[in-house]
């Protein structure tokens, strides 16, 4: 099993904002924007029912909106599938080379949010401001990449409601299906460490090949089948409970 980890979701680039994580540690996953012609309607942000979790009372436009909805996840916001498309070499080589069996992780960058009348628990784990947190997770079912992209008529039928499918031209060099045991997380988990979201702590430092150093939230991280292993057991223990 190996396992490479890709950020994805609204941030301060694209579309100008991040989605929200809550003092529980729960959060919103909010899609970026689509900037391409589709042939097929695409959602906005106010038919998905985000304008709580994006700056709607400054910039009303973004009810209208429309929403490039990838990855998606069965079962959030009225999708049924879990797929994943990508159009840039930097992210579709490294997902080309996945497997069976193997894992995708998707992270995001979060504002921190404190609702003032939050009365629920609260964790020590989130930075002052914004963070680096994974949000859910593919276990790969199947990959299609390369010259197996064809023609996208076709394409298997499982990529028909991705994104990149609904585009004019069907652009993404790779295709990744999640199986059942796919899931977006109901809790996020953090990648940077409690003081600040730019410092990124040991599931980055200690686990994957990266150094940490620089603008490390905007990159691929790979863990090898032993630091793959570790990294799941992080995934499904509490972080407070997380020990170096």
């Amino acid at each position: 099993m190996q396992t490479i980890a890709i950020n994805v979701a609204a941030n301060t680039t694209l579309p100008g904002f991040r989605g929200p994580i809550y003092p529980d540690g729960s959060f919103v996953y909010v899609p970026i924007p689509e900037r391409e012609p589709t042939d097929d309607p695409v959602p906005t942000y106010g038919e998905l029912g985000l304008l709580d979790a994006v700056p709607f009372e400054t910039d009303p436009a973004l009810a209208d909106r429309r929403v490039h909805f990838d990855p998606e996840f069965a079962g959030y916001r009225g999708r049924e599938h879990y797929t994943y498309g990508d159009e840039h070499g930097v992210k579709a080589r490294p997902l080309s080379e996945l497997g069976p069996g193997d894992r995708l992780l998707f992270y995001a960058t979060l504002t921190t949010h404190d609702p003032a009348e939050w009365d629920g628990p609260c964790v020590d784990w989130r930075p002052p401001e914004w963070g680096a947190y994974v949000i859910g997770e593919f276990v790969v079912g199947e990959v299609v990449s390369g010259a197996a992209l064809g023609d996208p008529a076709d394409l298997p039928g499982w990529t028909a409601s991705n994104a990149h499918v609904a585009r004019e031209t069907a652009d993404a060099e790779v295709f990744v299906r999640g199986t059942e045991a796919s899931r977006l997380f109901d809790r996020a988990v953090p990648l940077s460490t409690p003081t600040a979201g730019a410092d990124a702590n040991p599931l980055v430092t200690g686990l994957s090949n990266d150094s940490g150093r620089g603008p490390w939230w905007r990159r691929v991280l790979r863990y090898d089948t032993t630091a793959s292993e570790r990294l799941q057991t992080r995934l499904s223990t509490p972080p407070s409970a997380w020990s170096e």
